[in-house]
C-alpha cells in the first residue's frame, strides 16, 4: 500500500503533518477527514530508488549516511531480536525519527512490508541506501528466521567498516593539511614577498647571487604562469576523474598501477583485502550461498583490478575448485586471506576463518596506514623548513653581498 505524506487542519485551526497509508491521494484525503481533518495536501511519499531527471539520483543527498545506516541497523535488530514484527519495528522507528526523509523512507519500507513484500525485497526498492550485500543478508536472515541476529552482526560489520575508514582518513589527514598549508606559504613568499624585497637589489645593476636569480625567475614564472598551471592542473584531474569513470579498462589498468605503489599499493592491497574478506564472512555466516556471497562480495570492492581477480575466482569456484585455491592463484590479494579460506574449508569454519583474516587484515592496514603519518609528519616538516629557508636565503644573500660593497 502506498504511502502520503500530509499538511491538515484541526477542528481548532491548528496545523498539523504525518505520513500515512492508503490506496490512493483519494483514499488518504478520506482518511483525513474520518479523523476530523481538514486536508491542504496529500503527496505520494516519492520512491528513494526512483529518479526524476538525468543525473538526479546521483545529486540527491542519502538518507542515511555510514554511521546513521549502522546506527539505524542496531535499532532495527534490537527491536526485531525482542520479537517485534517488522512492520511494528519500522513504524516505531518512523515516528522516533527526527529526519522527515528518513520518516517517509521508513513509511515507504512499511507500505512495501504491509503489501507483503518480503523486507529484503521491500530494501530494493531504496538501492542507493540499501546496497546488495545488505539486501542479501537480510535476506539469507528472513529465510533463516533469524532476522534479529543476523542484522546485529550486519550492524557490527557496518560499524567495524566505518571505523577502520575513519582510522585511515584521521592517520592521512594530518600529513595532508601540513602539505596544503605548506603549499599555501611558499606560493605566497615567492609570488609576494620576494619580488617585493629582492626589487630593492634589482637596482643597483649588479650581478645578483645565482640563488636569488633562481628564485626570482621562479617568482616570475609562478605570478606570470600560475593561473595556467592551476588551470592546467583542474583540467588533467577531471580529464582522469571522466576517463576513471567512463571507462571500466582505463580503470582497471589504473587500480592495477596503483596497487603496484610501495606505500599506497600495500594500503589499498590490505583494506580492499580486509573489506572483502568480511563481507564474504557475514554473507557466508548468514546462510548466503557461496557463489551468491562471492558475487556480492567483490562487488564492494573499490579497485577494479581486484575485483576482477574476485570475480575470476568466483568462475572457478563455480567449476569446482576450493576457495582458497582460487584464491590463492590471484596474488593481488593478501596471502594471508588464501590461507584462512583453505583452513576454514578444511575445518568447516568458513566464515569464522574469514573474520579472523578480516581483522588481521585490518589491523595490519592500520598499523602501516599510523607508520606511515608519524614518518611523514616530521618529512613535511623538514621538507617545508628548507623550502623556506631556500626564500630566506634567496633574500638574504643579496643583502650581505650589499653590505660587502659598502665596506
Amino acid at each position: 500500500m502506498p504511502a502520503f505524506k500530509y499538511e491538515a487542519l484541526s477542528p481548532e485551526g491548528r496545523s498539523s503533518s504525518g505520513l500515512l497509508e492508503a490506496d490512493n491521494a483519494r483514499a488518504a484525503r478520506a482518511q483525513l477527514r474520518s479523523k476530523g481533518l481538514v486536508p491542504l495536501a496529500v503527496e505520494a511519499v516519492e520512491q528513494q530508488g526512483a529518479e526524476t531527471g538525468p543525473g538526479m539520483s546521483f545529486m540527491r543527498r542519502r538518507v542515511f549516511g555510514a554511521t546513521g545506516l549502522a546506527v539505524w541497523t542496531r535499532q532495527l535488530a534490537g527491536l526485531v531480536g525482542s520479537g517485534l514484527p517488522i512492520e511494528r519495528a519500522l513504524t516505531a522507528l518512523a515516528d522516533e525519527a527526527e529526519d522527515p526523509r528518513q520518516a517517509e523512507l521508513l513509511a515507504q519500507l512499511r507500505a512495501e512490508v504491509n503489501a507483503g513484500s518480503p523486507f529484503a525485497r521491500a530494501l530494493a526498492s531504496a538501492p542507493r541506501e540499501f546496497d546488495e550485500v545488505y539486501r542479501a543478508v537480510v535476506a539469507a536472515g528472513e529465510q533463516s528466521g533469524a532476522l534479529g541476529a543476523v542484522l546485529e552482526r550486519l550492524a557490527d560489520d557496518l560499524e567495524q567498516r566505518q571505523e577502520l575508514r575513519a582510522k585511515l582518513i584521521g592517520a592521512m589527514a594530518y600529513p595532508a593539511i601540513v602539505s596544503l598549508i605548506a603549499v599555501l606559504i611558499v606560493i605566497f613568499l615567492v609570488s609576494y614577498v620576494v619580488p617585493q624585497i629582492a626589487s630593492v637589489f634589482t637596482s643597483s645593476k649588479r650581478a645578483l647571487p645565482l640563488l636569488t636569480v633562481v628564485m626570482l625567475g621562479f617568482s616570475d614564472f609562478v605570478r606570470h604562469w600560475g593561473w595556467a598551471l592551476l588551470a592546467a592542473l583542474v583540467a588533467g584531474l577531471s580529464g582522469l576523474s571522466w576517463a576513471l569513470r567512463r571507462s571500466p579498462a582505463f580503470r582497471e589498468r589504473f587500480d592495477a598501477g596503483l596497487l603496484r605503489l610501495p606505500l599506497l599499493g600495500r594500503l589499498a592491497r590490505g583494506y580492499n583485502g580486509a573489506r572483502f574478506a568480511a563481507t564474504l564472512a557475514m554473507l557466508a555466516g548468514a546462510g548466503v550461498p557461496i557463489l551468491k556471497a562471492l558475487q556480492a562480495a567483490a562487488e564492494t570492492l573499490s579497485n577494479r583490478a581486484m575485483r576482477a581477480d574476485a570475480l575470476d575466482a568466483l568462475v572457478q569456484v563455480r567449476e569446482g575448485a576450493p576457495l582458497g585455491a582460487a584464491l590463492a592463484g590471484k596474488k593481488r590479494f593478501p596471502g594471508i586471506l588464501a590461507m584462512f579460506a583453505r583452513l576454514g574449508e578444511q575445518t568447516g569454519q568458513l566464515p569464522q576463518m574469514l573474520e579472523r583474516a578480516a581483522r588481521q587484515l585490518g589491523a595490519e592496514v592500520q598499523r602501516r596506514a599510523m607508520a606511515a603519518a608519524t614518518l611523514l609528519e616530521p618529512l613535511l616538516i623538514v621538507a617545508m623548513g628548507g623550502l623556506v629557508m631556500m626564500i630566506v636565503l634567496a633574500v638574504l644573500l643579496p643583502i650581505i653581498q650589499l653590505n660587502t660593497w659598502v665596506k
